[in-house]
């Protein structure tokens, strides 16, 4: 009887052999997660008297991230820069870097007034009145 193998798992099976198929990993987009589009990933809930949507943004300071509500469409942008302590050192190896994404939902009857944000240990939470 057969198992099932998750397609990630699977692709990279077939893929074992290929002396090439290193460099698919290696240059991946940085900030690749399970949603398969290469941005951060996000929930949007109906809260009933509000839209709670929570952004998983590992590693991103509130300076590097810009929330807008603009006619019911709620965008979360990240502009995340290299550090300047980074910069002209010697790396073997780095797997942080500098990158950009933006997110963004229609929210039915969204209003700006009330609308809060918070940022902790890497999670944004939006609440949209």
């Amino acid at each position: 009887m057969a198992s099932l193998i998750p397609y990630s798992n699977y692709e990279r099976a077939l893929r074992r052999h290929d002396p090439f198929s290193m460099f698919d990993e290696l240059f991946a987009a940085p900030l690749a997660s399970a949603n398969g589009n290469g941005a951060f990933e996000m929930d949007v809930e109906d809260a009933g008297d509000a839209y709670v949507v929570t952004a998983y943004l590992a590693g991103v300071g509130r300076d590097e991230i810009d929330v807008e509500l603009n006619e019911g469409r709620l965008s979360i942008s990240v502009n995340k820069v290299e550090s300047e302590e980074d910069q002209g050192k010697n790396f073997l190896y780095k797997e942080s870097h500098a990158w950009s994404a933006t997110r963004g939902v229609y929210l039915k009857d969204a209003a700006v007034e009330g609308l809060s944000a918070k940022l902790d240990g890497g999670v944004l939470s939006i609440n949209v009145p």
